[in-house]
């Protein structure tokens, strides 16, 4: 599945699972727009990329800020021409386990705002040119606790489900068209975000670089026909999709 030529937009790409399908695509030879709201471990991926002879550009930005949105894209857009894939990484785990009880009202909003925010003003930007040339692949990230509520997840899980449910909404309005968009649940990583909602964990995690392959076939011309499905991406990386 080669992404050669592709311009590939990836929101929340300084760690984690954004660091590695960043890398992952800049492999394949695609072309990379990446964002994140922290400068310095943006730029360290950014060099990354450069080192492994892929085009790279790198925003700092919030991608639940319209403004931030707009530039990013104008950016990607100015300097690639076009985005032809646009996978809406960025999301938080908002407070520690907490129950909804005990939960803040504005930590409660930031959660929503950021991780279903995002994939809205994203995809609501990058659309026009989308469909301008009919075609695109658009892909966000759910979660098991998108279809799944666990206590003391709070706003994250919810979030989940409100992404899980902006999927197949877009994915309905797009249906006549050539555009694509699906959704993947990568399941438990080693990540940051993983301690934050489970930091006593005493098992085996996967790592973000090895459940890849499910989004560069997403990305590819091998899925132009899928629209509107949830994926695993562990299962799928063993063959299971």
């Amino acid at each position: 599945m080669s992404q050669k030529d592709q311009v590939v937009m990836i929101t929340g790409a300084s760690k984690g699972l954004g660091k590695a399908l960043a890398l992952a695509f800049a492999k394949n030879g695609a072309k990379l727009a990446i964002c994140a709201r922290g400068k310095e471990s943006l730029n360290q991926v950014h060099d990354e990329i450069k080192a492994l002879g892929a085009e790279v550009v790198a925003v700092t930005a919030d991608a639940s800020n319209s403004n931030d949105v707009d530039r990013f894209v104008s950016v990607t857009e100015s300097t690639f021409g076009r985005v032809d894939v646009l996978i809406n990484n960025a999301s938080i785990f908002g407070p520690g386990p907490r129950l909804l009880l005990d939960y803040a009202q504005n930590d409660f909003e930031e959660v929503l705002k950021v991780n279903v925010g995002n994939p809205f003003l994203m995809t609501k930007r990058v659309l026009p040119g989308m469909l301008s040339r009919n075609q695109g692949s658009i892909i966000n990230i759910t979660s098991e606790a998108g279809k799944t509520g666990f206590g003391e997840w709070g706003a994250y899980g919810i979030s989940k489900f409100a992404v899980e449910g902006l999927t197949q909404t877009w994915a309905d309005e797009l249906s006549e068209t050539n555009v694509k968009i699906n959704m993947v649940d990568p399941g438990e990583m080693d990540t940051e975000m993983h301690d934050r909602a489970v930091p006593d964990c005493d098992y085996e995690l996967a790592q973000p670089k090895d459940i890849v392959d499910v989004f560069l076939y997403l990305a590819s011309d091998e899925s132009k026909s899928v629209n509107g499905k949830r994926f695993e991406a562990q299962l799928f990386k063993k063959g299971g999709e």
